[in-house]
């Protein structure tokens, strides 16, 4: 029996019909994947030009269609934290744990969070959520030796980066984090020696030796003697300081001096200090920046120096640092009245060459009225301007070499040319 035409005319239809919605649907398929790749591309190449606000209008115009898309919500709280703002990315990774209690990477960012904060308790229970969630990866356990190295948990941090190795033997990471486990040096040993050319008066020639020492993450001493010479006559001190570490206070130092002066130096000195930093980006044009407090007491056989600074670290990228510090002195002579008197200096750090083990760095300096008042010379009634430079060359992981240079242009047209060179070695 044969088939009516146009039976057959709709038999024929309805299958073209149906392979051609099967194709649409592949095709709409297709280009939401496409659409989805080419997203997550614009996002990662804005990131690594660190152009943020790009990066956050690709990622909320795709939130804008899909609210709950989860991909796109931990993208946006990684983008938050990299440009920043810590506030805003901890808030989106909380809700994304609620959300998604199960998937490690929401709580990997969590914990990615809690670093840049140095809330390492927190980013450590975080980071055991998402391992439990997911055991087999190398990442997760990497992260989780970071934070146990952070946390002077060396056993527990070694086992972490031994288990990023058992699963990926070639991992980069892993095998730094080994070495960055090595038993770090507690002690170093430091010899110099400085001189000054004066065009009035004969020159000052000194050397010193110095042993600092790390007993803990929190506690560290220095033990120091300087030997003076000039014109046949020989001076000599002893320094000694201690120096605690609080998370709260940052790091206090107290110290003093003792010295056979024969007129040259201070016959005592005593020293307290404030040391605190802060951490502000890991990517923007300041890293961080550290405040100093000092004073210092100076007693001469015939005068009286207190000296009171104040000064800033700046950090900035690529390892330069810029540094000023302000000083006011307190100079009592007898039958003379009291007076004070400012100065200050400013630094600049910056890296210069690095090969293997070997780095090379230097720095330029200029300082107006600026003393030390080590020495008898440096006190008085009289102004100057500083401009120096050195450098430090370091030869291997535990041995280096500084130096120094100045020329200072004093009042009544006196000079005072210095130099000097240092050899450290850690153990």
């Amino acid at each position: 029996m044969r088939s009516h035409p146009a039976r057959v005319v709709f038999r024929i239809g309805t299958i073209l019909a149906f392979q051609a919605c099967l194709l649409g649907a592949c095709a709409i398929a297709a280009a939401a994947r496409q659409e989805n790749s080419n997203w997550q591309d614009q996002v990662r190449r804005a990131t690594e030009a660190q152009h943020w606000t790009q990066a956050l209008e690709v990622v909320n115009g795709v939130l804008a269609s899909d609210p709950h898309d989860d991909d796109a919500r931990s993208w946006r709280g990684r983008v938050l934290l990299w440009s920043g703002d810590t506030d805003a990315a901890k808030a989106e990774f909380l809700a994304l744990t609620v959300d998604s209690p199960k998937d490690p990477d929401m709580w990997e960012g969590l914990a990615s969070v809690y670093e840049r904060e140095g809330a390492w308790t927190d980013a450590l229970h975080a980071i055991d959520r998402a391992e439990d969630l997911d055991p087999h990866r190398a990442d997760l356990h990497a992260e989780r030796g970071r934070i146990l190295r952070a946390l002077n948990e060396q056993p527990e941090a070694r086992e972490e980066f031994l288990r990023v190795l058992a699963i990926d033997p070639t991992n980069a990471e892993g095998k730094a984090g080994l070495v960055s486990l090595d038993v770090p040096s507690r002690q170093e040993l430091r010899i110099g020696s400085d001189n000054d050319l004066f065009n009035y008066t004969s020159a000052y020639e000194g050397e010193w030796v110095s042993l600092t020492s790390g007993w803990s993450p929190r506690w560290t001493t220095n033990v120091a003697g300087n030997f003076f010479q000039r014109s046949g006559i020989d001076a000599s001190k002893f320094v000694g300081s201690i120096s605690g570490k609080s998370d709260r206070f940052g790091a206090i130092t107290a110290g003093g001096a003792v010295g056979h002066d024969n007129g040259i130096i201070p016959r005592s000195e005593a020293f307290f200090g404030l040391d605190h930093g802060w951490r502000i980006s890991e990517d923007q044009p300041l890293r961080g920046i550290e405040a100093t407090y000092d004073q210092h007491w100076y007693w001469y056989s015939t005068a009286r120096i207190f000296t009171l600074a104040g000064g800033a670290l700046v950090y900035l990228p690529r390892d330069w640092m810029w540094s000023i510090n302000v000083t006011g002195a307190r100079s009592s002579f007898p039958t003379l009245p009291v007076s004070w008197k400012p100065s200050g200096m400013s630094r600049l750090n910056f890296p210069l060459s690095h090969w293997g083990d070997h780095n090379l760095s230097g720095n330029v300096f200029f300082a107006v009225g600026s003393e030390d008042f080590a020495l008898v010379d440096q006190i008085g009634s009289f102004s100057s301007q500083t401009y120096g430079g050195g450098f430090k060359f370091q030869l291997n992981a535990r041995q280096d070499v500084t130096g120094y240079g100045s020329f200072q242009q004093r009042t009544q047209d006196h000079t005072d040319t210095a130099f000097g060179f240092s050899y450290g070695i850690h153990f």
